[in-house]
Protein backbone atom coordinates (compact mmCIF):
# COMPACT_ATOMS: atom_id res chain seq x y z
CA UNK A 1 0.00 0.00 0.00
CA UNK A 2 1.34 3.42 -0.96
CA UNK A 3 2.44 5.75 1.81
CA UNK A 4 3.84 9.24 2.31
CA UNK A 5 7.49 9.56 3.32
CA UNK A 6 8.32 12.50 5.60
CA UNK A 7 11.60 14.34 6.06
CA UNK A 8 13.47 12.58 8.89
CA UNK A 9 15.53 14.24 11.63
CA UNK A 10 19.09 14.09 10.34
CA UNK A 11 20.77 16.10 13.11
CA UNK A 12 19.85 16.64 16.78
CA UNK A 13 19.07 20.34 16.28
CA UNK A 14 17.41 20.02 12.88
CA UNK A 15 14.03 21.71 12.46
CA UNK A 16 14.01 22.02 8.67
CA UNK A 17 16.25 21.18 5.76
CA UNK A 18 16.96 22.10 2.16
CA UNK A 19 16.60 19.24 -0.30
CA UNK A 20 19.84 19.66 -2.22
CA UNK A 21 19.30 16.88 -4.76
CA UNK A 22 17.44 13.67 -5.38
CA UNK A 23 19.75 10.71 -5.98
CA UNK A 24 16.90 8.57 -7.35
CA UNK A 25 14.26 9.21 -10.00
CA UNK A 26 10.52 8.77 -9.89
CA UNK A 27 9.77 5.17 -10.79
CA UNK A 28 12.99 3.80 -9.27
CA UNK A 29 12.72 0.79 -7.01
CA UNK A 30 14.29 1.27 -3.57
CA UNK A 31 15.12 -0.91 -0.58
CA UNK A 32 15.71 -0.07 3.09
CA UNK A 33 19.00 1.80 3.49
CA UNK A 34 19.11 3.14 -0.08
CA UNK A 35 20.26 6.73 -0.47
CA UNK A 36 17.44 8.73 -2.05
CA UNK A 37 18.39 12.36 -1.41
CA UNK A 38 20.97 14.77 -0.03
CA UNK A 39 19.63 17.25 2.53
CA UNK A 40 21.27 20.40 3.86
CA UNK A 41 20.67 20.70 7.60
CA UNK A 42 21.77 23.36 10.05
CA UNK A 43 25.05 21.48 10.52
CA UNK A 44 26.03 19.77 7.27
CA UNK A 45 24.78 18.06 4.14
CA UNK A 46 23.30 14.74 5.26
CA UNK A 47 22.32 11.55 3.44
CA UNK A 48 18.61 10.75 3.41
CA UNK A 49 18.31 6.96 3.40
CA UNK A 50 14.95 5.33 2.82
CA UNK A 51 13.61 2.91 5.44
CA UNK A 52 10.96 1.24 3.30
CA UNK A 53 10.85 -0.95 0.23
CA UNK A 54 8.91 -0.13 -2.90
CA UNK A 55 8.80 2.19 -5.88
CA UNK A 56 9.27 5.96 -5.67
CA UNK A 57 5.92 6.96 -7.16
CA UNK A 58 6.05 10.73 -6.64
CA UNK A 59 8.43 13.44 -5.43
CA UNK A 60 6.49 16.03 -3.43
CA UNK A 61 9.28 18.62 -3.18
CA UNK A 62 11.73 19.98 -5.70
CA UNK A 63 15.47 20.32 -5.40
CA UNK A 64 16.24 23.54 -3.55
CA UNK A 65 13.01 23.54 -1.52
CA UNK A 66 13.15 24.17 2.21
CA UNK A 67 11.20 21.46 4.02
CA UNK A 68 10.01 21.30 7.62
CA UNK A 69 10.91 18.32 9.77
CA UNK A 70 8.42 15.51 9.14
CA UNK A 71 6.85 17.22 6.12
CA UNK A 72 5.91 15.03 3.12
CA UNK A 73 8.71 14.68 0.58
CA UNK A 74 7.80 11.60 -1.46
CA UNK A 75 5.27 8.82 -1.96
CA UNK A 76 6.41 5.21 -2.06
CA UNK A 77 4.35 2.16 -2.96
CA UNK A 78 3.74 -0.36 -5.71
CA UNK A 79 3.97 0.48 -9.38
CA UNK A 80 0.62 1.56 -10.81
CA UNK A 81 -1.07 2.39 -7.49
CA UNK A 82 -3.57 5.25 -7.37
CA UNK A 83 -1.97 7.96 -5.21
CA UNK A 84 -4.40 10.82 -5.93
CA UNK A 85 -5.69 10.89 -2.36
CA UNK A 86 -2.17 10.84 -0.93
CA UNK A 87 -1.11 13.76 -3.13
CA UNK A 88 -4.11 15.77 -1.94
CA UNK A 89 -3.29 14.86 1.65
CA UNK A 90 0.32 15.95 1.21
CA UNK A 91 -0.68 19.22 -0.43
CA UNK A 92 -3.10 19.96 2.40
CA UNK A 93 -0.44 19.39 5.04
CA UNK A 94 1.99 21.88 3.48
CA UNK A 95 5.43 21.83 5.05
CA UNK A 96 7.59 23.25 2.30
CA UNK A 97 8.86 26.77 1.96
CA UNK A 98 10.27 28.22 -1.22
CA UNK A 99 13.82 29.52 -0.85
CA UNK A 100 13.51 33.05 0.47
CA UNK A 101 14.56 35.71 -1.98
CA UNK A 102 16.44 38.81 -0.86
CA UNK A 103 13.97 41.56 -0.09
CA UNK A 104 13.85 44.26 -2.70
CA UNK A 105 15.34 47.59 -1.76
CA UNK A 106 12.71 49.95 -0.44
CA UNK A 107 12.25 53.49 -1.65
CA UNK A 108 14.69 55.89 -0.06
CA UNK A 109 12.23 57.55 2.29
CA UNK A 110 10.44 54.40 3.44
CA UNK A 111 13.62 52.31 3.70
CA UNK A 112 15.30 54.93 5.82
CA UNK A 113 12.18 55.30 7.93
CA UNK A 114 12.05 51.58 8.62
CA UNK A 115 15.70 51.51 9.64
CA UNK A 116 15.29 54.57 11.88
CA UNK A 117 12.17 53.03 13.40
CA UNK A 118 14.00 49.78 14.16
CA UNK A 119 16.95 51.63 15.68
CA UNK A 120 14.69 53.78 17.83
CA UNK A 121 12.71 50.76 18.96
CA UNK A 122 15.89 49.01 20.08
CA UNK A 123 16.90 52.06 22.07
CA UNK A 124 13.51 51.96 23.78
CA UNK A 125 14.31 48.42 24.96
CA UNK A 126 12.12 46.55 22.52
CA UNK A 127 13.23 42.98 21.84
CA UNK A 128 12.07 40.96 18.88
CA UNK A 129 11.45 37.26 19.50
CA UNK A 130 13.35 34.82 17.26
CA UNK A 131 11.30 33.81 14.26
CA UNK A 132 10.03 30.26 14.22
CA UNK A 133 11.90 28.14 11.73
CA UNK A 134 8.83 26.21 10.63
CA UNK A 135 6.18 27.57 8.27
CA UNK A 136 2.48 27.81 9.00
CA UNK A 137 -0.35 26.19 7.14
CA UNK A 138 -3.47 28.08 6.07
CA UNK A 139 -5.27 27.45 9.38
CA UNK A 140 -2.27 28.54 11.43
CA UNK A 141 -2.02 31.74 9.43
CA UNK A 142 -5.67 32.52 9.97
CA UNK A 143 -5.43 32.05 13.72
CA UNK A 144 -2.05 33.74 14.18
CA UNK A 145 -1.93 36.73 16.56
CA UNK A 146 -1.73 40.20 15.11
CA UNK A 147 1.71 41.44 14.16
CA UNK A 148 3.71 43.66 16.48
CA UNK A 149 2.59 47.26 16.23
CA UNK A 150 5.94 48.80 15.48
CA UNK A 151 7.91 47.26 12.58
CA UNK A 152 11.41 46.19 13.40
CA UNK A 153 12.76 45.64 9.91
CA UNK A 154 12.10 46.85 6.40
CA UNK A 155 10.76 43.44 5.44
CA UNK A 156 9.34 40.43 7.25
CA UNK A 157 8.34 36.93 6.19
CA UNK A 158 4.62 36.21 6.08
CA UNK A 159 2.58 33.20 5.08
CA UNK A 160 0.51 33.04 1.97
CA UNK A 161 -2.46 30.77 1.73
CA UNK A 162 -0.47 28.03 0.03
CA UNK A 163 1.96 27.59 2.91
CA UNK A 164 4.84 29.26 1.06
CA UNK A 165 7.02 31.73 2.89
CA UNK A 166 6.89 34.99 1.00
CA UNK A 167 8.77 38.19 1.68
CA UNK A 168 6.43 41.15 1.95
CA UNK A 169 7.09 44.75 2.88
CA UNK A 170 6.44 45.45 6.55
CA UNK A 171 4.14 48.18 7.74
CA UNK A 172 6.99 50.65 7.92
CA UNK A 173 7.52 50.39 4.18
CA UNK A 174 4.02 51.62 3.32
CA UNK A 175 3.69 55.02 1.67
CA UNK A 176 3.81 57.79 4.27
CA UNK A 177 0.47 59.08 5.52
CA UNK A 178 -0.86 62.21 3.84
CA UNK A 179 -0.93 65.47 5.75
CA UNK A 180 -4.33 66.27 7.23
CA UNK A 181 -4.65 69.47 5.20
CA UNK A 182 -4.43 67.53 1.95
CA UNK A 183 -7.18 65.12 2.98
CA UNK A 184 -9.77 67.78 3.65
CA UNK A 185 -10.35 66.46 7.17
CA UNK A 186 -10.08 68.67 10.24
CA UNK A 187 -6.53 68.87 11.56
CA UNK A 188 -5.54 66.79 14.56
CA UNK A 189 -5.87 68.53 17.89
CA UNK A 190 -2.78 69.48 19.91
CA UNK A 191 -1.60 66.78 22.26
CA UNK A 192 -3.51 67.18 25.51
CA UNK A 193 -1.55 68.22 28.55
CA UNK A 194 -1.87 66.50 31.88
CA UNK A 195 -2.64 68.35 35.06
CA UNK A 196 1.05 69.19 35.46
CA UNK A 197 1.32 70.45 31.88
CA UNK A 198 3.26 67.46 30.49
CA UNK A 199 2.59 66.40 26.90
CA UNK A 200 1.53 62.89 25.96
CA UNK A 201 3.93 61.15 23.56
CA UNK A 202 4.97 57.59 22.83
CA UNK A 203 8.51 56.49 23.78
CA UNK A 204 9.36 56.02 20.10
CA UNK A 205 8.15 59.51 19.24
CA UNK A 206 10.23 60.99 22.04
CA UNK A 207 13.42 59.19 20.93
CA UNK A 208 12.86 60.05 17.29
CA UNK A 209 12.25 63.71 18.13
CA UNK A 210 15.63 63.88 19.85
CA UNK A 211 17.34 62.33 16.82
CA UNK A 212 15.69 64.64 14.31
CA UNK A 213 15.84 67.80 16.41
CA UNK A 214 12.06 68.22 16.62
CA UNK A 215 10.37 70.10 19.48
CA UNK A 216 7.45 67.97 20.65
CA UNK A 217 5.66 71.08 21.92
CA UNK A 218 5.26 72.25 18.32
CA UNK A 219 3.54 69.05 17.17
CA UNK A 220 -0.14 68.12 17.31
CA UNK A 221 -0.74 64.47 17.98
CA UNK A 222 -2.84 62.14 15.86
CA UNK A 223 -2.71 59.12 18.17
CA UNK A 224 -5.39 57.93 20.60
CA UNK A 225 -6.41 60.78 22.87
CA UNK A 226 -4.30 63.17 20.82
CA UNK A 227 -0.98 61.72 21.94
CA UNK A 228 2.06 62.30 19.75
CA UNK A 229 3.22 59.20 17.93
CA UNK A 230 6.04 58.35 15.54
CA UNK A 231 4.33 59.39 12.31
CA UNK A 232 3.61 62.83 13.77
CA UNK A 233 7.32 63.38 14.40
CA UNK A 234 8.23 62.19 10.91
CA UNK A 235 5.61 64.44 9.34
CA UNK A 236 6.97 67.36 11.34
CA UNK A 237 10.52 66.57 10.25
CA UNK A 238 9.46 66.41 6.59
CA UNK A 239 7.57 69.66 6.91
CA UNK A 240 10.59 71.28 8.55
CA UNK A 241 12.72 70.47 5.52
CA UNK A 242 10.00 71.83 3.21
CA UNK A 243 9.51 75.00 5.22
CA UNK A 244 6.22 74.02 6.89
CA UNK A 245 4.90 71.40 9.26
CA UNK A 246 1.63 69.50 9.16
CA UNK A 247 0.35 66.84 11.56
CA UNK A 248 0.10 63.32 10.17
CA UNK A 249 -3.33 61.84 9.52
CA UNK A 250 -4.24 58.51 11.04
CA UNK A 251 -6.49 57.73 8.07
CA UNK A 252 -10.00 56.26 8.23
CA UNK A 253 -8.85 52.89 6.92
CA UNK A 254 -5.85 52.50 9.18
CA UNK A 255 -6.03 49.08 10.86
CA UNK A 256 -6.22 49.03 14.66
CA UNK A 257 -2.89 47.27 14.92
CA UNK A 258 -1.18 50.11 13.07
CA UNK A 259 -1.88 52.61 15.85
CA UNK A 260 0.59 53.22 18.63
CA UNK A 261 -0.89 52.57 22.04
CA UNK A 262 2.19 53.26 24.17
CA UNK A 263 1.76 56.27 26.46
CA UNK A 264 4.56 58.56 27.50
CA UNK A 265 4.65 61.78 29.46
CA UNK A 266 7.86 63.80 29.35
CA UNK A 267 9.37 64.36 32.81
CA UNK A 268 11.87 66.94 33.97
CA UNK A 269 14.68 64.41 33.60
CA UNK A 270 13.55 63.62 30.07
CA UNK A 271 13.58 67.30 29.15
CA UNK A 272 17.06 67.68 30.58
CA UNK A 273 18.25 64.62 28.66
CA UNK A 274 16.72 65.98 25.48
CA UNK A 275 18.40 69.34 26.00
CA UNK A 276 21.79 67.76 26.69
CA UNK A 277 21.52 65.65 23.55
CA UNK A 278 20.97 68.60 21.22
CA UNK A 279 24.71 68.69 20.51
CA UNK A 280 24.31 65.24 18.94
CA UNK A 281 21.38 66.25 16.74
CA UNK A 282 23.46 67.33 13.69
CA UNK A 283 25.31 64.01 13.74
CA UNK A 284 22.08 62.05 14.20
CA UNK A 285 20.39 64.00 11.43
CA UNK A 286 23.31 63.34 9.09
CA UNK A 287 23.14 59.65 9.92
CA UNK A 288 19.40 59.59 9.25
CA UNK A 289 19.95 61.17 5.84
CA UNK A 290 22.69 58.68 5.07
CA UNK A 291 20.52 55.75 6.15
CA UNK A 292 17.69 56.95 3.93
CA UNK A 293 19.78 56.43 0.80
CA UNK A 294 18.71 52.77 0.72
CA UNK A 295 22.20 51.58 -0.24
CA UNK A 296 21.93 48.07 1.17
CA UNK A 297 20.86 44.56 0.21
CA UNK A 298 18.72 42.29 2.37
CA UNK A 299 20.16 38.80 1.94
CA UNK A 300 18.05 35.77 2.78
CA UNK A 301 19.93 33.78 5.48
CA UNK A 302 20.86 30.19 4.83
CA UNK A 303 19.29 27.40 6.83
CA UNK A 304 22.53 27.11 8.80
CA UNK A 305 22.68 30.84 9.53
CA UNK A 306 19.10 30.87 10.80
CA UNK A 307 19.82 27.96 13.10
CA UNK A 308 23.04 29.55 14.38
CA UNK A 309 21.13 32.76 15.10
CA UNK A 310 18.41 30.92 17.00
CA UNK A 311 20.72 28.70 19.04
CA UNK A 312 23.21 31.40 20.02
CA UNK A 313 20.42 33.81 20.93
CA UNK A 314 18.94 31.09 23.12
CA UNK A 315 22.34 30.30 24.66
CA UNK A 316 23.14 33.91 25.46
CA UNK A 317 19.67 34.46 26.90
CA UNK A 318 19.27 31.27 28.93
CA UNK A 319 22.82 30.38 30.01
CA UNK A 320 24.31 32.53 32.81
CA UNK A 321 27.75 33.22 31.32
CA UNK A 322 30.77 34.47 33.20
CA UNK A 323 34.35 34.70 31.96
CA UNK A 324 37.81 33.88 33.29
CA UNK A 325 40.88 35.11 31.44
CA UNK A 326 44.49 34.03 31.85
CA UNK A 327 47.80 34.73 30.12
CA UNK A 328 49.90 31.62 29.49
CA UNK A 329 53.60 31.30 28.78
CA UNK A 330 53.65 29.73 25.31
CA UNK A 331 57.42 29.59 24.75
CA UNK A 332 57.80 25.97 25.85
CA UNK A 333 54.70 24.96 23.87
CA UNK A 334 56.13 26.42 20.65
CA UNK A 335 59.47 24.70 21.23
CA UNK A 336 57.74 21.38 21.91
CA UNK A 337 55.67 21.71 18.75
CA UNK A 338 58.82 22.37 16.73
CA UNK A 339 60.51 19.25 18.10
CA UNK A 340 57.48 17.12 17.25
CA UNK A 341 57.29 18.45 13.71
CA UNK A 342 61.03 17.89 13.24
CA UNK A 343 60.48 14.26 14.20
CA UNK A 344 57.55 13.96 11.79
CA UNK A 345 59.61 15.46 8.99
CA UNK A 346 58.29 14.88 5.49
CA UNK A 347 56.88 11.42 6.04
CA UNK A 348 54.10 10.67 3.54
CA UNK A 349 50.65 10.89 5.09
CA UNK A 350 51.90 12.44 8.31
CA UNK A 351 50.12 15.51 9.70
CA UNK A 352 52.08 18.42 11.10
CA UNK A 353 51.19 19.41 14.65
CA UNK A 354 49.56 22.81 15.20
CA UNK A 355 49.31 24.89 18.36
CA UNK A 356 45.57 24.20 18.33
CA UNK A 357 46.17 20.43 18.34
CA UNK A 358 48.25 20.80 21.50
CA UNK A 359 45.61 23.02 23.10
CA UNK A 360 42.89 20.45 22.37
CA UNK A 361 44.96 17.74 24.04
CA UNK A 362 45.65 20.00 27.04
CA UNK A 363 41.96 20.87 27.41
CA UNK A 364 40.99 17.20 27.30
CA UNK A 365 43.55 16.25 29.97
CA UNK A 366 42.47 19.17 32.18
CA UNK A 367 38.86 17.99 31.94
CA UNK A 368 39.90 14.45 32.84
CA UNK A 369 41.77 15.72 35.89
CA UNK A 370 38.86 17.94 36.92
CA UNK A 371 35.67 16.11 35.88
CA UNK A 372 33.57 18.71 37.70
CA UNK A 373 34.09 20.95 34.66
CA UNK A 374 33.21 18.17 32.20
CA UNK A 375 29.55 18.58 33.04
CA UNK A 376 26.19 19.90 31.88
CA UNK A 377 23.16 21.50 33.52
CA UNK A 378 20.04 19.38 32.91
CA UNK A 379 17.47 21.46 34.76
CA UNK A 380 16.83 19.00 37.57
CA UNK A 381 20.30 17.46 37.68
CA UNK A 382 23.98 18.24 37.18
CA UNK A 383 25.27 15.69 34.69
CA UNK A 384 28.96 14.77 34.86
CA UNK A 385 30.27 12.97 31.81
CA UNK A 386 32.52 9.92 32.08
CA UNK A 387 34.17 10.57 28.71
CA UNK A 388 35.79 13.69 27.29
CA UNK A 389 34.55 14.77 23.86
CA UNK A 390 35.96 18.12 22.71
CA UNK A 391 34.15 20.21 20.11
CA UNK A 392 36.40 22.17 17.74
CA UNK A 393 34.87 25.26 16.14
CA UNK A 394 35.49 25.37 12.38
CA UNK A 395 34.59 28.40 10.26
CA UNK A 396 33.01 27.67 6.88
CA UNK A 397 31.55 30.11 4.31
CA UNK A 398 27.99 29.39 5.45
CA UNK A 399 28.71 29.93 9.15
CA UNK A 400 30.17 27.73 11.86
CA UNK A 401 30.38 23.99 12.48
CA UNK A 402 31.71 22.26 15.61
CA UNK A 403 32.89 18.73 14.82
CA UNK A 404 33.77 16.57 17.81
CA UNK A 405 37.02 14.83 18.76
CA UNK A 406 35.76 11.93 20.85
CA UNK A 407 37.79 10.62 23.78
CA UNK A 408 40.36 13.33 23.13
CA UNK A 409 42.02 12.68 26.48
CA UNK A 410 42.82 9.10 25.40
CA UNK A 411 44.29 9.95 21.98
CA UNK A 412 47.84 10.85 21.08
CA UNK A 413 48.72 14.29 19.76
CA UNK A 414 49.39 12.94 16.26
CA UNK A 415 46.02 11.18 16.16
CA UNK A 416 44.26 14.36 17.31
CA UNK A 417 46.04 16.41 14.63
CA UNK A 418 45.06 13.99 11.86
CA UNK A 419 41.46 13.78 13.07
CA UNK A 420 41.02 17.54 13.35
CA UNK A 421 42.44 18.03 9.85
CA UNK A 422 40.02 15.45 8.43
CA UNK A 423 37.02 16.85 10.31
CA UNK A 424 37.80 20.42 9.27
CA UNK A 425 38.13 19.47 5.60
CA UNK A 426 34.84 17.60 5.61
CA UNK A 427 33.16 20.40 7.56
CA UNK A 428 34.07 22.82 4.77
CA UNK A 429 32.73 20.41 2.16
CA UNK A 430 29.54 19.93 4.24
CA UNK A 431 30.06 16.16 4.31
CA UNK A 432 30.19 15.47 8.05
CA UNK A 433 27.98 12.74 9.49
CA UNK A 434 25.47 13.41 12.26
CA UNK A 435 27.50 11.59 14.93
CA UNK A 436 30.56 13.70 14.10
CA UNK A 437 28.88 16.98 15.08
CA UNK A 438 27.05 15.90 18.23
CA UNK A 439 27.89 14.82 21.74
CA UNK A 440 30.67 17.25 22.68
CA UNK A 441 31.10 17.88 26.42
CA UNK A 442 33.29 21.01 26.10
CA UNK A 443 34.38 23.16 23.16
CA UNK A 444 37.40 25.13 21.98
CA UNK A 445 37.31 28.15 19.67
CA UNK A 446 40.67 29.39 18.35
CA UNK A 447 40.93 32.68 16.44
CA UNK A 448 44.67 33.00 16.91
CA UNK A 449 45.35 32.27 13.24
CA UNK A 450 43.52 35.53 12.45
CA UNK A 451 45.70 37.56 14.79
CA UNK A 452 43.02 37.89 17.48
CA UNK A 453 44.75 38.09 20.84
CA UNK A 454 41.74 37.66 23.13
CA UNK A 455 37.98 37.25 22.85
CA UNK A 456 35.02 35.66 24.60
CA UNK A 457 32.99 32.81 23.14
CA UNK A 458 29.34 31.83 23.60
CA UNK A 459 28.74 28.48 25.26
CA UNK A 460 27.31 25.73 23.06
CA UNK A 461 24.47 24.23 25.17
CA UNK A 462 24.25 21.84 26.89
CA UNK A 463 28.00 22.08 27.49
CA UNK A 464 29.21 23.69 30.69
CA UNK A 465 31.96 25.76 29.12
CA UNK A 466 34.03 26.80 26.13
CA UNK A 467 37.63 27.99 25.84
CA UNK A 468 38.50 30.93 23.57
CA UNK A 469 42.14 30.80 22.44
CA UNK A 470 44.02 33.86 21.22
CA UNK A 471 47.15 34.25 19.12
CA UNK A 472 50.64 33.65 20.47
CA UNK A 473 52.24 37.07 20.72
CA UNK A 474 55.62 38.55 21.57
CA UNK A 475 55.70 40.13 25.01
CA UNK A 476 58.21 41.60 27.41
CA UNK A 477 58.35 39.38 30.49
CA UNK A 478 60.30 39.47 33.72
CA UNK A 479 62.55 36.45 34.27
CA UNK A 480 64.54 36.41 37.52
CA UNK A 481 64.45 40.18 37.75
CA UNK A 482 65.41 40.74 34.12
CA UNK A 483 63.11 41.88 31.33
CA UNK A 484 63.38 39.47 28.41
CA UNK A 485 61.43 38.71 25.23
CA UNK A 486 58.78 36.07 25.75
CA UNK A 487 55.79 34.40 24.12
CA UNK A 488 52.33 34.80 25.60
CA UNK A 489 48.93 33.38 24.75
CA UNK A 490 45.64 34.54 26.28
CA UNK A 491 42.85 32.06 26.90
CA UNK A 492 39.34 32.95 28.08
CA UNK A 493 37.05 30.40 29.67
CA UNK A 494 33.31 31.01 29.30
CA UNK A 495 31.51 29.20 32.11
CA UNK A 496 27.91 28.24 32.71
CA UNK A 497 27.51 29.50 36.28
CA UNK A 498 24.96 26.77 36.98
CA UNK A 499 27.73 24.21 36.45
CA UNK A 500 31.04 25.96 37.13
CA UNK A 501 31.63 28.52 39.86
CA UNK A 502 34.42 31.07 39.75
CA UNK A 503 36.83 29.23 42.03
CA UNK A 504 36.28 25.94 40.19
CA UNK A 505 36.89 27.56 36.82
CA UNK A 506 40.02 29.28 38.14
CA UNK A 507 41.43 25.96 39.37
CA UNK A 508 40.71 24.36 35.99
CA UNK A 509 42.60 27.16 34.22
CA UNK A 510 45.51 26.58 36.59
CA UNK A 511 45.63 22.91 35.58
CA UNK A 512 45.44 23.93 31.91
CA UNK A 513 48.28 26.41 32.39
CA UNK A 514 50.50 23.70 33.90
CA UNK A 515 49.87 21.46 30.90
CA UNK A 516 50.50 24.23 28.37
CA UNK A 517 53.61 25.58 30.08
CA UNK A 518 55.07 22.08 30.63
CA UNK A 519 53.95 20.48 27.34
CA UNK A 520 55.94 17.26 27.81
CA UNK A 521 53.19 16.26 30.25
CA UNK A 522 50.76 16.11 27.31
CA UNK A 523 52.36 12.83 26.28
CA UNK A 524 51.84 11.21 29.68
Amino acid sequence: MAQIIGLPKLSPTMEEGVLVRWTKKEGDKVSPGDLVAEVETDKANMDFNIEDEGVLLKFLVKEGDTVKLGAPVAIIGKAGEDITALIEQANASGGTAAPAKPAAKQAQDTGGAARDTAAAARRDGAAAAPAASGTKGPEDSANAPAARREPREATRPEQDRGGKAAVKPAAAAKPPARPAAASGKPPAQPAPARGDGRLLASPLAKTLAIELGIDLRQITGSGPGGRIIERDVRAAAEGKHNGHAEPAEAGPDAPPEAAETGEYAATGDDKAAAASSQALVPTMRARAVQDSDGDWDDVAPSNMRKRIAARLTEAKRDVPHFYLMRDLDAAALLAYRQRLNDLIGDRPGATKISVNDLVIKAVALALRRMPECNASWQGDALRRFHRVHVGVAVAIPEGLVTPVVRDADMKGIGAIAAEIKDLAERARSRSLKAHEITGSTFSVSNLGMFGIERFTAIINPPEGGILAVGAVRDAAVVDKGTVVAGKRMTVTMSCDHRVIDGALGARWLTVLAELIEKPESLAL
